[in-house]
């Protein structure tokens, strides 16, 4: 059904435009669209034969690929800070997962963060994709809005399956292509539809946010952060103010009014953390945040500002959250700036 249906994104005749035999050529069209990674022919020597057609909506990039050869690619970049939500039009891909590989077939999808999670995926040679890219922020933006609270890396870190044949993903897919194509974007954004962008920008962030969420086991529904106490929303808002300083949580529970024991029995029954663990993440976040703005000359100098004292189990912490050592990452902004 989905191939036959997403024309002429998915299906049809594909213009010579949006054809390469070009390794140089794909792969500059693959940072664009998707991100930096490594590519991989697992024929020696052979060539694409690429199909290459995308569409913007909103703030995500939709687009009908195949390399027209089997192919492995890793090392995804985590610092580009995207989501990938690829769907197999026809052939397979093989994608890392935490446990054994997960394969997907024709109207089956495979989501993963990037910026978040190591990354590999094989396709054979006949494969077809229709892929969305999603910034991260994009899609904590609709967290927020929907379910009141930004969910932590128990999502984000799940490289998981979902979707398939006659489940609500593909035929949301379906119509978003149909819509796309009916609006006339081809190979551009959506033209003179900003309203049109952002509806189908936030059914598709947020479908895909309940299908990631069911496929990992989670209910967002019930961290909503309008369900949480008051006294729980006004420690977060401390402790991500006052993460730098790293206050004490008992302290904290101090200013909003109750004991130490009722704040970490609040987070871990409407955030499903404690709030040690809610600090450590605002931590890592806003020390990544100062690496990527090369804001030190070294680590140490940027981690010293964040008050870590032991950098092997920071880096540890790093480099399995983001997939790169604390050192690439502000070597990259450095060589920015």
């Amino acid at each position: 059904m989905l191939e036959e249906n997403l024309s002429p994104l998915a299906a049809g005749a594909v213009p010579a435009a949006a054809r390469s035999q070009d390794w140089d050529e794909v792969q500059a069209f693959c940072r664009t669209v998707y991100m930096p990674y490594r590519v991989r022919p697992l024929e020696r020597g052979s060539r694409p034969d690429a199909t290459m057609i995308p569409a913007r909506i909103g703030r995500v990039t939709m687009t009908r690929f195949s390399y027209g050869t089997g192919i492995h690619l890793d090392r995804f970049d985590p610092s580009a800070g995207n989501i990938l939500a690829l769907t197999t039009l026809r052939g397979a891909l093989r994608h890392q997962t935490g446990a054994a590989p997960a394969q997907t077939g024709a109207g089956e999808s495979f989501v993963v963060d990037c910026s978040r999670a190591e990354y590999w995926l094989d396709g054979d040679a006949d494969h077809m994709q229709l892929n969305l890219t999603i910034p991260h922020e994009v899609m904590e933006e609709t967290a927020r809005r929907w379910f009141g609270f930004t969910p932590d890396d128990r999502l984000w870190c799940a490289r998981v399956k979902f979707g398939g044949p006659g489940s609500a993903w593909p035929a949301l897919l379906d119509y978003a292509v149909r819509t796309v194509a009916g609006a006339g974007a081809g190979q551009g954004a959506l033209p003179g539809a900003a309203a049109l962008s952002r509806h189908l920008e936030e059914i598709l962030c947020l479908e895909l946010l309940r299908q990631w969420a069911g496929a990992a086991g989670l209910r967002l529904e019930a961290g909503a952060r309008e369900a949480a106490p008051g006294y729980v929303r006004r420690a977060e808002e401390i402790l991500e103010a006052e993460a730098r300083a790293a206050p004490v949580i008992g302290e904290v529970a101090r200013r909003v009014g109750v004991s130490a024991r009722t704040l970490s029995g609040g987070f871990r029954r409407f955030r499903g953390l404690s709030p040690r663990e809610f600090l450590a993440e605002r931590r890592l976040e806003g020390f990544r945040a100062d690496l990527l703005a090369g804001a030190g000359e070294s680590v140490t100098e940027v981690a010293a500002g964040w008050g870590f004292v032991n950098l092997g189990a920071l880096a540890g912490r790093y480099r399995e959250r983001y997939g790169e050592a604390p050192s690439h990452t502000l070597a990259r902004a450095l060589r920015r700036i």
